[in-house]
């Protein structure tokens, strides 16, 4: 009996050993997330759709946490220029001189494009022609309904009804609305003088959503209603986009392979990046496609999150496109992502612990 019992003496000792060894290790593994450091930002909905995706796929990669606020790439600059926030992002480029005066660098992070969108029922995506100078007078108020002769024209193929046109643009402070606009404004003087190119304009007519869900949203429901969203926007929410003549004259599809056209001959300018692509030259290009950049404190005063930040965004960078690449985004070239990685070594410098 002795030597029955010893074995399962030793047994159970093997046991008991082999269960502390499992929460030891479980125990490493939660102190190695528990030091994972939690990020926040805010600012572009135009990126949120990318954004979140690599926030979910970077936290079950590491266990941390990127708290990411859709509020407008306007909100964005003003929260990271605050210091509320780890990062921030805008579709809207700012120039050096202002950088230097908030402290902030910038660097970009993806490619995309913004679409026209409309409600009309006997309308398929991608069937409705617009020019920039037709857009222009639609969000001027010169032209009101869906049957004017300068739609028809472009659209004779399209049965358009005699509706009244709904305009919807954004309300918050916004890069999608920076380079709609900044297209708008390259497009018709008129635009130019009376409303001009920002994150947030004195809207002739229409009425105003709140993000690019907000937009999105009006436009579904209200039927005769046109908006501007990114393209991931328009898909997800199966939104009947138009196309755009080019500045070569070409009417493309809204597609990662024409808004990479359109940044194929982008100069990334000076030390900072800044760079608009919109009414880009190439008879491949879509017109109104758009950078987001990211924006950070050059001294910040948590080196643990801003290290952290950057470990997401060199992971977003490189191993992250994939992704970009399914939700109609267009990922940087190599030799970007190379300079953009020298750049936070030379212009961010914590000085906290």
């Amino acid at each position: 009996m002795r030597l029955d019992v010893e074995p399962c003496r030793s047994g159970a000792a093997r046991l008991r050993a082999m269960a502390w060894a499992a929460v030891a290790a479980a125990g490493l593994l939660s102190a190695g997330l528990a030091q994972a450091v939690d990020l926040t930002g805010s600012g572009s909905t135009f990126v949120f759709p990318i954004m979140w995706k690599w926030a979910a796929a970077y936290h079950d990669k590491t266990g941390a946490k990127v708290n990411y606020q859709s509020i407008g790439s306007g909100g964005g600059i003003t929260q990271i220029k605050a210091g509320r926030v780890t990062f921030g992002a805008s579709d809207k480029p700012l120039a050096t001189e202002e950088l230097r005066r908030a402290g902030l660098v910038q660097f970009p992070l993806v490619i995309g494009g913004i679409v026209p969108v409309v409600h009309l029922d006997a309308v398929k995506p991608g069937q409705m022609k617009f020019t920039g100078s037709l857009l222009a007078d639609i969000y001027l108020g010169k032209i009101t309904q869906w049957n004017d002769p300068e739609i028809a024209a472009l659209n004779p193929d399209v049965a358009l009804p005699a509706d009244k046109i709904v305009v919807v643009h954004r309300l918050d402070p916004s890069g999608t609305t920076f380079n709609f606009t900044n297209f708008l404004s390259k497009s018709s003087d008129a635009w130019k003088s009376k409303a001009g190119d920002d994150t947030l304009v004195p809207w002739p007519v229409g009425v105003g959503g709140t993000g690019s869900e907000g937009v999105a949203n009006y436009v579904n429901y209200m039927p005769g209603a046109i908006g501007y969203v990114e393209l991931s926007y328009a898909v997800r929410h199966k939104m009947k986009y138009a196309l755009v003549k080019n500045k070569s004259g070409a009417y493309v599809e809204p597609s990662p392979a024409s808004f990479q056209a359109a940044a194929a001959s982008t100069a990334w300018e000076g030390d900072d990046f800044y760079a608009v692509i919109t009414d880009a030259a190439g008879e491949d290009a879509w017109p109104i496609a758009a950078t987001t950049f990211v924006l950070m404190q050059q001294t910040p005063a948590d080196a643990a999150a801003s290290k952290e930040a950057l470990d997401f965004f060199k992971w977003s960078l490189e191993s992250g496109q994939p992704d970009a690449r399914k939700l109609d985004y267009v990922p940087l070239p190599d030799p970007l992502v190379e300079k953009i990685e020298a750049y936070w070594t030379s212009h961010i410098r914590p000085s906290g612990p």
